[in-house]
């Protein structure tokens, strides 16, 4: 039964029950966490076969040493597979060390204080720099802007992506805006994947906010597919060549949660001269990558046939996870009016709304069973969420088993926080 419907003494026998599971799962003494999107072992398990790939053979195509210095832009042969994963040009990407969110960090930090286009371009020329964030989002794009004195301005993330009418208004009326983060397929933590329309608008952006706008195009999940269905993405590159916007955009990939989470390969695609200022600006860093690792990878993957491959090796491990995950608030939760959840078809993560007000409560009460979950308001800049709702819960690390503990351990703590909340209300 929905939640407005009980009377005060149904939700108080309500109240009771899960008082007592409550407090039959607080002593059981749990230890379980979903609160990042790590790969499982199993996972990590798939890409074991990239120790020892190269056996003592370190050259490349063009006879390369890639023991050896040099190749600030990476391998040709990482740069033309990384490329189709991001669905662009080879000549358009670079290819980079274990990490996206260094190559995230180091671009923005170089276009505010140099500027992409030379001094004048650069963004700390202005009072006030600020970025859109749509929300909930990615709490490490936030870190970034908050680090480096950038202002966040949230907008709503919709079904088909960022509130686009939103986000043009926004770039419209306040010059100060510089960028936009995206998390393009199967955004972090709602899941959603960008609607073509919305992937045209935001290529157009640049037309509207001037050649000192950047998109981050942080598509770390697009090859991450976890059932045969899930929608794919348009390609912005395409549209940005149609309206001549390749300055405005800057791609973003790495293979954390395709290989090894911690020795991956990280990539960017942008246009020729954006990637001709990133290269002189890593060279005072850099004398070049890991050249070897990219190697192991360029074997190791092959071609996107064998990527998709393994990827779907992926989804068979962490599928099950998620369908667990959706079974239990499915069962227990529809219909009952206490929250609303995403059912992404990739990703890492399952975007989770409490009624207003309670996400810290749920939270808190979770830990104090053992059930660790990521703070509330983490999924928003500055750590604050307006309407305390939002939880992103991460299931594919742990065991099937935890997941499954966590998970009904989660809905207890969601019923009981709102059936407290409406006795209070109603009181």
């Amino acid at each position: 039964m929905h939640i407005n419907q009980l009377s005060v003494a149904e939700l108080a026998t309500e109240q009771n029950s899960l008082q007592q599971q409550y407090n039959a799962l607080k002593a059981r003494n749990l230890a379980l966490d979903l609160t990042r999107g790590k790969p499982c072992t199993e996972q990590e398990d798939l890409s074991n076969a990239l120790d020892g790939i190269l056996k003592g053979d370190y050259f490349t195509a063009d006879g390369s040493d890639t023991r050896n210095y040099g190749g600030l832009d990476g391998l040709p042969e990482a740069r033309a597979l990384f490329s189709e994963v991001l669905g662009t040009r080879a000549g358009e990407t670079l290819v980079g060390g274990n990490s996206s969110l260094t190559l995230m960090y180091s671009v923005v930090e170089f276009a505010l204080s140099e500027g992409l286009a030379g001094a004048a371009s650069a963004w700390g020329n202005n009072d006030t720099v600020k970025f859109l964030c749509p929300v909930p989002g990615y709490d490490r794009h936030f870190s970034i802007c908050e680090h480096l004195g950038i202002e966040m301005v949230t907008v709503p993330m919709l079904d088909s992506g960022p509130d686009m009418d939103r986000v043009e208004e926004l770039v419209q009326q306040d010059h100060a805006i510089k960028g936009l983060w995206c998390v393009p397929r199967f955004s972090n933590p709602t899941g959603c994947v960008y609607s073509d329309d919305t992937v045209e608008r935001i290529a157009r952006l640049g037309l509207i906010a001037g050649d000192q706008f950047l998109v981050m195009w942080d598509n770390a999940y697009a090859v991450h597919t976890l059932y045969d269905d899930a929608p794919k993405l348009a390609s912005i590159s395409d549209f940005c060549r149609k309206h001549g916007t390749m300055d405005n955009v800057i791609q973003f990939g790495s293979t954390s949660k395709i290989t090894f989470a911690g020795a991956g390969v990280s990539y960017l695609a942008t246009s020729e001269r954006n990637l001709a200022a990133l290269k002189a600006h890593l060279a005072f860093q850099t004398i070049g990558p890991d050249k070897v690792n990219q190697l192991r990878h360029v074997r190791f993957l092959a071609d996107m046939k064998t990527l998709a491959g393994h990827m779907a090796a992926h989804a068979a491990h962490i599928s099950p996870r998620f369908d667990c995950v959706l079974e239990a608030l499915t069962r227990e939760l529809s219909g009952r009016g206490m929250g609303e959840w995403t059912s992404p078809r990739g990703g890492y993560f399952i975007s989770f709304n409490t009624l207003p007000g309670q996400a810290r409560k749920v939270v808190q009460l979770a830990g104090a069973i053992g059930v660790k979950l990521t703070p509330a308001g983490a999924t928003f800049p500055y750590g604050e969420d307006p309407e305390d709702s939002n939880i992103r819960l991460a299931p594919t690390y742990p065991s099937l088993e935890d997941v499954k503990a966590a998970i009904e351990s989660f809905v207890v703590c969601v019923k009981l926080a709102a059936v407290e909340d409406r006795l209070q209300r109603k009181a």
